[in-house]
């Protein structure tokens, strides 16, 4: 079965190297590891797959999409579409059709125009919070910290004071005027703030297709109490798996630049004990 799956792959590999020309790669011939790179409604994504040893009779291909326009609800719903295709088409090989729905979807996500939407109700969100608008006319100012590297791996944190839901989305849109952070793997964030008037504290996060990581951040600014504040760690993914590390860099990443910009305080139980070690 092993040699019967391996001929099947290379002869997938083959018609996809045919189909997709310069957008297929070969990461890893020895891992079996290969990406496409798709381009439609002027938007990218790149599908980055590892065909197993039982993949296709047994198994499917495990894979990273890497898409900086996808965010949160609707990634979910792409990733059901490929699960799906894979339950339809057990046993056969799909990277194909995988590539081409990730395709369909970036046509109908260009249709919806669901950014130039969003951009629309935070006008309309500032208009009627007028005591406001003069603090959410600028974007805060946006620090960049330390680079974290590891087996090709890169990550950067960044970070603002944001005191609104409407200064969340300015350094967001901030940030991803840089290519380079835009087209990054991940760009996972948390944020907490407490709005005028308010003893409610605004707190979310984003994992940016990277599982759990928006809510490790999320939690690490709880553990330090930290406020009116808006982390983002980005992530350019070098081709091989870290496994938990990731998750020790992204945390070492958000926490460097709290620290940095003066955002940990030391405990004075911490410097009590200082003290007696003097």
């Amino acid at each position: 079965m092993a040699d019967e799956n391996l001929a099947r792959q290379n002869d997938e590999i083959e018609a996809l190297a045919s189909i997709y020309g310069t957008d297929f790669h070969t990461e890893s011939a020895e891992h079996r590891t290969y990406s496409v790179e798709i381009n439609e409604a002027q938007l990218s994504s790149l599908l980055q797959v590892t065909m197993p040893t039982d993949y296709p009779a047994e198994a499917p291909p495990t894979y990273s999409l890497s898409a900086p326009w996808l965010k949160g609800l609707r990634r979910q719903e792409l990733c059901g579409h490929l699960e799906n295709i894979y339950l339809e088409n057990t046993g056969e090989s799909i990277v194909y059709l995988w590539v081409e729905r990730i395709r369909q979807f970036m046509v109908e996500f260009g249709e919806e125009e669901e950014v130039q939407e969003s951009q629309a109700q935070e006008v309309i969100a500032i208009q009627d919070t007028p005591k406001e608008l003069a603090q959410e006319m600028d974007c805060p100012e946006i620090f960049s910290g330390e680079i974290i590297s590891d087996r090709k791996s890169v990550f950067q944190p960044h970070l603002a004071a944001v005191h609104s839901q409407a200064q969340v989305g300015q350094v967001l849109k901030k940030l991803y005027e840089n290519k380079k952070v835009a087209n990054a793997t991940h760009n996972m964030y948390a944020y907490r703030f407490l709005p005028d008037g308010s003893t409610h504290i605004t707190q979310d996060c984003e994992d940016d297709g990277e599982d759990h990581a928006g809510g490790r951040m999320l939690h690490l600014l709880q553990i330090l109490d930290v406020v009116n504040v808006m982390v983002v760690v980005t992530r350019w993914y070098g081709g091989i798996h870290l496994g938990p590390d990731r998750f020790k860099h992204i945390n070492n990443a958000a926490r460097q630049i709290l620290d940095s910009c003066g955002y940990i305080v030391p405990r004075q139980d911490d410097n009590k004990k200082k003290k007696k070690g003097k």
